[in-house]
């Protein structure tokens, strides 16, 4: 890559991971919503009172990242396979995330209980269902990336904050996913919350870290 198509990719990558972490404004504002029990994509759903900011938000971060993705796609002639595979994972991840900020829920079921009983009897908008497609999409397609990319600068012995600190944040991001899905299975099932708030809160900022060093590495390396 050249250095500017590097450089422009890192500022977008980066720009892209302090987006995706606006949800801890919730520290600092009141959102009548439980951290540990809700969804991240509550903040943004139709009926909660920040939810605009929050959406906002969400499409700045997957248009950044899509952009960040697609610039280095489109400015290197670098086609190995665990390069490739992940600079497309990182764009459907970021076009998913994108997606997902069109698509909120129209209430917080988690918080509301008779938000839950609608959605279970299937009384909700469609954009429920649309945004639980969207937001696995872009879990995928951020966790092939994280493992992509990682190896990536393992293998081809290049950028080595992410080659260092990768691996941590890929099993460490990994055993959150795994968290929020257990999470989920529990609260769909009537058997509790499993502090799921939590798990997904550190399974999103773990993309963002990875994100931050990925850009970190980019920039040393145009350097």
């Amino acid at each position: 890559m050249s250095r500017s198509v590097t450089r422009t990719a890192a500022v977008l990558l980066a720009l892209g991971a302090l987006a995706y972490t606006a949800w801890v404004l919730e520290v600092l504002v009141r959102t009548g919503l439980d951290p540990v029990r809700t969804y991240v994509s509550e903040l943004a759903a139709a009926d909660q009172p920040l939810g605009g900011l929050f959406r906002a938000t969400d499409l700045t971060a997957g248009l950044l990242v899509l952009a960040g993705a697609l610039t280095v796609l489109a400015g290197t002639r670098d086609r190995r396979p665990l390069l490739l595979t992940g600079w497309i994972a990182l764009a459907v991840f970021g076009a998913a995330t994108a997606v997902d900020s069109r698509l909120p829920l129209s209430c917080a079921p988690t918080a509301d209980p008779e938000c839950a009983a609608r959605e279970t009897a299937g009384l909700v908008p469609a954009t429920h269902t649309a945004h639980a497609v969207s937001s696995g999409l872009a879990t995928a397609g951020a966790l092939v990336a994280l493992v992509a990319l990682t190896a990536a600068a393992r293998r081809y012995g290049q950028w080595p904050p992410l080659a260092r600190t990768g691996p941590v944040l890929v099993v460490l991001e990994l055993a959150a996913t795994a968290w929020t899905l257990a999470a989920v299975a529990a609260f769909e099932a009537g058997k509790g919350i499993w502090s799921l708030g939590a798990g997904q809160r550190l399974q999103v900022l773990l993309v963002a870290v990875w994100l931050a060093v990925l850009a970190l590495s980019l920039l040393r390396e145009e350097r």
